[in-house]
Formats: C-alpha cells, sequence, structure tokens
C-alpha cells in the first residue's frame, strides 16, 4: 500500500500508464469499480435514506453495489450525486435497478419516486 499523502509521486512518476484504486475491496483482485448516479427525484417530502444500485448485462449477470456509510437527503427536483462501488465491471448494461432503505425497522415505509437517473462508470467514462 501507499500512504495517503504520498501516492502521487509513487504512481505517477512511472512511464507507464498506471490505474490507482482508493477503494478497494476484501475480494481478489482487490480493486472496486466505481460509477457516479446522478439521480432527480419526484417525492414532495424530503426523504432521508441509502441507495443501494444493482446492475445486469445482457447475458443476465448482476453486480450489486455497497451501501453508502452516509445518508443521503432526497427533495423533489434537486439532483443528488451519490458514488457507488462494485466489485466487478459491467460492459453493456441491460437493467439497472434501485433499492431505497431509511435502515429503521420502526416507522413507516417510504419510497422515492425517481424522476430521471443517470448511471455514468468512472473507471471508463467513454460508457
Amino acid at each position: 500500500g501507499y500512504y495517503a499523502d504520498r501516492w502521487k509521486k509513487l504512481l505517477i512518476s512511472n512511464s507507464s500508464p498506471t490505474k490507482a484504486y482508493f477503494d478497494t475491496s476484501d475480494q481478489d483482485p482487490f480493486c472496486m469499480y466505481n460509477y457516479l448516479l446522478d439521480i432527480t427525484t419526484w417525492n414532495k417530502s424530503i426523504r432521508r435514506g441509502f441507495i443501494k444500485v444493482k446492475i445486469t448485462d445482457y447475458a443476465g449477470n448482476t453486480v450489486e453495489s455497497e451501501m453508502n456509510s452516509e445518508a443521503s437527503t432526497f427533495q423533489q427536483y434537486k439532483r443528488v450525486k451519490i458514488l457507488t462501488g462494485f466489485y466487478q465491471d459491467v460492459d453493456k448494461i441491460s437493467k439497472i435497478s434501485l433499492i431505497f432503505s431509511t435502515k429503521t425497522l420502526i416507522g413507516p415505509k417510504h419510497k422515492l419516486r425517481i424522476l430521471q437517473m443517470r448511471l455514468k462508470s468512472l473507471n471508463n467514462p467513454e460508457r
């Protein structure tokens, strides 16, 4: 590993292209594939909670993101950007599913209505 304040000197100074993964997994090959989820919600009331993303390719393989550690606040017509990480990279996505959770056992169940959504690969920005 590298110290967080010294990674650029050690990795970028090499003449060969280098990829650096700052979110790592506990599974081999230990890298996380990052996506930026950009959503606009439609709910009239403010919702606070967590989003988990599932993506499926055309072969039917499904990968699920790790749950974010901090809750997001969703307001009507306000864009929210969430960084999501996956253990595997999916080349051609056929289906995207979102799971909204407040992580509370007591109280009413809430739905999150999505007006617009965009999922962008940060490892492969051309997708």
